[in-house]
């Protein structure tokens, strides 16, 4: 019987001895988990617009409503076919019902020259952008019909760029590869070695006119965050 308590006793030493040659590999081993370095990956693509919507908006005014009801149908008649002339389908054209309101019926126009305006809007959304633009570039040769535009905020050109889903993997790699670069930069200068990825996070795709003057052209950014473990 002592001696099966003895022999008990040993393997109880025995195992924890071995235990205590174990915790500091495991808390070492634990704490190397610990060290993380975050950082960010950047990719940034131009792009031209692939989708175009482009407002024509005419507005005529007189003192007779049949008038105005005739000249702003047969000017917008007359917008339709240089449209359909210039290449653009009819599929891609539409025509809002034509609106004539009466200046007689608003108190505070207290001096008009003319009693009524009516305004019709011709819109164009087409994925043929360079037709478009080429006709953009030519509207002022409705002018010698008599034909101007009325600009506003309500009526504005614009370009739109529909196909990111197709961009976003490539993109997305090349952001995280460029955070890697800076990563593996870190782990060199502070004498580590770069591990496995810890944790990843894609960022928000965004899409904004290179500038101004050109909207048709389109900046497509990404930025990446994606944690990397460190070693020694």
């Amino acid at each position: 019987m002592e001696h099966r308590n003895y022999l008990n006793g040993a393997f109880i030493m025995l195992g924890l001895c071995f235990l205590g040659i174990q915790i500091p590999k495991a808390v070492a081993q634990y704490k190397s988990f610990e060290r993380i370095v975050t950082v960010k990956g950047l990719c940034e693509k131009e792009v031209n617009a692939d989708k175009v919507i482009w407002p024509l908006a005419i507005k005529v005014s007189g003192n007779s409503i049949e008038e105005v009801s005739a000249e702003i149908e047969s000017k917008t008649q007359l917008v339709r076919e240089f449209l359909t002339k210039g290449g653009i389908p009819a599929a891609e054209i539409t025509t809002s019902a034509a609106s004539v309101s009466d200046r007689d019926t608003e108190s505070y126009n207290l001096e008009r020259r003319y009693r009524f305006i009516a305004q019709c809007v011709t819109t164009v959304c087409s994925n043929d952008v360079d037709k478009v633009r080429a006709l953009i570039a030519r509207q002022n040769e409705l002018m010698q019909y008599g034909i101007t535009f009325e600009d506003s905020w309500d009526n504005q050109t614009i370009f739109s760029f529909e196909s990111l889903n197709d961009l976003k993997p490539e993109m997305i790699e090349e952001a995280t590869h460029n955070a890697r670069e800076v990563a593996q930069k870190f782990a060199n200068d502070s004498g580590s070695r770069l591990g496995k990825i810890k944790e990843a996070s894609q960022g928000t795709f965004s899409i904004n006119d290179r500038d101004s003057n050109t909207p048709w052209i389109k900046n497509v950014r990404v930025v990446t965050s994606v944690v990397y473990y460190l070693k020694n």
